[in-house]
């Protein structure tokens, strides 16, 4: 019989609907049946996408007597975190001060007032290197309720003080300044060290796709000339693009490669790494006119077009890792790996041989799985190792479409086809500039769709964002900061592509939020609202990660609409939130990348690039051209006709006439503007210094 998840929307706590254990979604219901049983409160969280807490749900929520256990002693909460990110940040900074680690499924025993005292992440269902078995965490854990519950309390009252205790105020400069040159030069110099010069990338195994920190190393290069910045992002996207963590044959990107080598990904993809890597490639040609850098772009582009729109024109969160392997089991990589048997079965003798030396593709297998299956022992991950001669372009064409055609075959991985706020404002961003730089209107009109999306259904009468939705319907839970800023974000991208400027109207709405709601007076943010549900802490992180942190996110919206607008008091906001860039740069280069690639826009002025001229005009549309591949980092873009309605949106574009009667370009920088040009030739050495 179905548990109280079924009446949920995310396709994750749809995922535990049936489990014979009595799941409750979060709310105050929950926390209050386990004051009226006198039972602590076990909170697990997840998401769909996530191995681990599959295999964990199938090893203990689908056993019955597992479930019997929890059933009679707690109240079992199942949260989705990418519903819930406030709660799953909150739980997991608890996780982590107590065990130095954290990651999902992420387990943790409450108090009835949601207070932790015991904390975990996986736990097996039998004793297992050094783990306790998951039934023997139960049973400790009710023992203890049930004999020492006084030392549980004071345990979980420690806990909530010393979260409560943690601030980020005196980690701000005195003066709430953004970072000087030389601090954005000690971040570079950090960065370098923690290069991987052989492979790419930072850091050792598993590594992950920096792309934030890429985009800062871009910025910086454009300000500055550094080569070594420059260099660091060409080998890094050269390793991930030829790598196993690059679908070689569907395009899109895997979380991450477990290995330090690219080669093995955890083969679950992510809209936000998809969008984030795709405008980095994206704009890793625009400066470098890289041939790889282009295709990946525009791969990458086509694969969240193909693979995670939505009917209503938005996009979906993700794919598993884990699909059926032929013979009903559930395991991870089996949709993308290869034998050299099945290359054989789809291309025949010469072709497999062809395609095996292309793709790397071996007897003994690149990917360790569950030997006798599909994805196990024996499979390689397709790559796309250097070769010393040039390749048979028809002929790999030929071959790709092949193969992509039998895998599609295969059964699929499932999809998460929730649509997420801030993930959806990433991809719009990165697919408008995809199809302007790439003369593909397709994804132009695609991220339009997802705009419109988010205005219809997300967006509410007070301007107020649902963080997600699902076909079509808006879900319940709040936006957080990461969904304000990010769709604004996404929006002022769109209209510098479109010269719509509605979208910049739009982000002024969003951002307005940001400075009633998440902004304090001495110049940080919080990740909720203020009128948010009060949980035990309110939380606050500015370090980037998987995407980048709604704080520098803001903070990366708010000086972009300031120079579009003039406004002063979101440019004092943006330089204000820029103050813990200048606290954490130098110290963690790589978890502040998106702080460091706004600190560059900040310090480059930003320029603001007004574009003035009927848009139907070929000269227009040159000068527009030029101001959109400007490498100038955080360069702003308006585009309109002068006297036109859309001029009126964004100031930027009033008082702007046309030159002897033709299409102009305006570049102004640090409140001075330059003599209008006519030439897009003139207008792209300009951006240049």
């Amino acid at each position: 019989m179905p548990n109280r998840l079924a009446h949920e929307t995310s396709p994750y706590l749809l995922q535990h609907a049936d489990n014979p254990v009595d799941w409750w979604p979060w709310s105050a219901d929950a926390f209050e049946e386990a004051r009226r049983r006198g039972v602590p409160v076990l909170l697990s969280v997840g998401y769909s996408s996530c191995h681990w807490c599959h295999v964990m749900a199938h090893e203990s929520f689908e056993d019955p007597d597992t479930a019997a256990l929890l059933n009679e002693h707690f109240v079992p909460v199942k949260v989705d975190r990418e519903e819930r990110p406030d709660v799953d940040a909150v739980y997991m900074e608890a996780v982590q001060a107590a065990t130095g680690q954290g990651g999902w499924p992420m387990t943790v025993f409450l108090t009835p007032d949601a207070e932790p005292f015991y904390f975990g992440t996986y736990f097996p269902p039998a004793p297992r290197h050094g783990m306790p078995s998951f039934g023997q965490v139960l049973e400790g854990v009710r023992s203890a309720w049930t004999d020492r519950r006084d030392e549980v309390g004071e345990v979980a009252g420690r806990i909530v003080a010393d979260l409560a205790g943690r601030s980020l105020t005196e980690s701000l400069p005195a003066d709430r300044r953004p970072p000087r040159p030389e601090e954005l030069h000690t971040a570079l110099m950090g960065l370098t060290r923690d290069f991987d010069a052989v492979r790419g990338g930072f850091g050792g195994a598993p590594k992950f796709p920096p792309s934030m920190a890429l985009e800062f190393l871009l910025r910086h290069h454009a300000r500055t000339g550094s080569a070594a910045a420059l260099e660091m992002v060409q080998a890094t996207c050269a390793a991930m693009a030829r790598g196993g963590i690059y679908d070689q044959l569907g395009g899109g990107f895997a979380r991450y490669a477990v290995d330090a080598t690219w080669t093995v990904p955890h083969f679950e993809k992510m809209l936000y790494d998809n969008a984030l890597l795709c405008r980095t490639y994206a704009h890793l040609w625009r400066a470098t006119g890289s041939d790889l850098a282009r295709r990946v772009a525009l791969e990458t582009a086509d694969f969240m077009v193909r693979e995670l729109r939505t009917e209503q024109g938005g996009f979906a969160s993700a794919l598993d890792a884990d699909s059926d392997d032929g013979s009903g089991k559930h395991v991870e990589g089996a949709y993308y790996v290869w034998t050299p048997e099945q290359l054989r079965a789809v291309l025949g003798e010469k072709d497999a041989e062809f395609a095996a030396t292309c793709f790397g593709v071996t007897e003994e297998g690149t990917f360790e799985g569950d030997p006798g299956h599909a994805g196990g022992g024996g499979t390689s991950v397709l790559q796309l190792p250097e070769t010393d001669g040039p390749v048979d372009a028809e002929r790999m064409a030929s071959v790709k479409e092949r193969l992509l055609a039998a895998r599609a075959e295969r059964p699929r991985p499932g999809r998460d086809d929730k649509v997420v706020a801030a993930w959806n404002g990433l991809a719009i961003a990165a697919l408008a500039e995809t199809g302007a730089y790439f003369d593909r209107p397709d994804l132009v009109q695609a991220a339009t769709d997802a705009a419109d999306l988010l205005v219809r259904v997300h967006m509410d009468w007070q301007a107020r964002l649902h963080r997600t939705s699902r076909d079509g319907t808006p879900g319940a839970n709040s936006g957080v900061l990461e969904d304000y800023a990010d769709v604004a974000e996404g929006f002022l991208t769109l209209a510098a592509v479109t010269g719509e400027g509605v979208w910049t109207e739009f982000a002024g709405f969003f951002l307005d939020t940001v400075l009633l709601q998440f902004t304090t007076e001495d110049g940080a943010l919080y990740d909720t609202a203020a009128d948010a549900e009060t949980l035990i802490r309110r939380p606050q992180d500015p370090t980037d990660n998987a995407t980048p942190s709604g704080w520098t996110a803001a903070a990366g919206a708010l000086l972009s609409y300031a120079a579009l607008t003039g406004s002063e008091l979101h440019r004092t906001a943006a330089e204000r939130a820029l103050g813990i860039v200048t606290a954490l740069g130098g110290r963690a280069p790589r978890f502040i990348g998106w702080g460091l690639a706004v600190a560059e826009a900040a310090l480059d002025g930003p320029r603001e690039i007004a574009v003035v001229g009927p848009q139907d005009d070929p000269a227009t549309a040159a000068l527009h051209r030029a101001a959109l591949l400007s490498t100038a980092p955080g360069a702003v873009v308006a585009l309109g006709s002068p006297g036109s309605d859309d001029s009126g949106e964004v100031p930027l574009l009033r008082d702007r006439p046309l030159v002897d009667g033709r299409p102009a370009a305006y570049v102004c920088r640090h409140f001075t503007c330059e003599r209008p040009t006519t030439d897009p030739e003139e207008l792209t050495e300009r951006l240049r210094g």
